[in-house]
């Protein structure tokens, strides 16, 4: 059984949804370790992505890791932010700042569209070694909202509405939030899979 992991991210709100979800495990992220991780994501899907992060910090710790890429998809901007979602606006989204003016950009090439429908990708690479690793991608459902309502979560969190609990998914609790997200539904199968392996 794993008891403890690396997770590929600098986003301080990745760690604490994937700590919440593992509570058994105690997940690490490079930068405890003083470790520069900043790879380039110049992959063309979300599984590329995740393996270039999965690959770059297996590298640097030698040891289990986890690497996650994920992302907004919205049908009437062909599938747009997509694998580009953290730099729709052109600037990286590390911060509230960074997330607020991804949704500006959003909403405003959203403006004239009346179909409103999206989702949400999460791709988990649990990387246990060179040619052995396991992959999970899971989607949420929801639709584009025209203002932003909701205070919790990060990224587009604010402008994603989930028709089925009348909410966006920046007003739900974490608790509500990890259990229909696309992350909390990847992570749900995550879970057997890290208290089965052995390492």
């Amino acid at each position: 059984m794993i008891k403890e992991i690396f997770l590929a991210t600098n986003n301080a709100h990745k760690h604490k949804e994937f700590q919440l979800a593992l509570p058994h495990i105690r997940v690490r992220c490079p930068s405890e370790l003083g470790l520069a991780f900043n790879p380039c994501e110049d992959g063309n899907s979300f599984l590329e992505n995740a393996l270039i992060k999965a690959r770059t910090l297996y590298q640097l710790v030698h040891t289990p890791v986890i690497a996650d890429d994920s992302g907004l998809c919205v049908k009437a901007l062909d599938g747009a932010p997509g694998i580009h979602s953290a730099r729709y606006s052109g600037l990286q989204a590390t911060n509230a700042n960074g997330d607020n003016k991804n949704i500006v950009c959003l909403l405003e090439n959203m403006k004239d569209k009346t179909q409103r429908e999206a989702f949400f990708v999460a791709c988990i690479v649990l990387y246990l070694e060179e040619d052995r690793f396991m992959v999970i991608q899971e989607k949420c459902l929801g639709e584009i909202t025209e203002v932003s309502s909701g205070i919790s979560g990060f990224g587009y969190d604010p402008i994603f509405y989930l028709p089925t609990l009348k909410k966006t998914m920046a007003e739900l609790s974490e608790t509500e939030k990890n259990e229909i997200s696309h992350r909390g539904k990847a992570l749900k199968i995550l879970k057997p899979l890290l208290d089965s392996i052995e390492t």
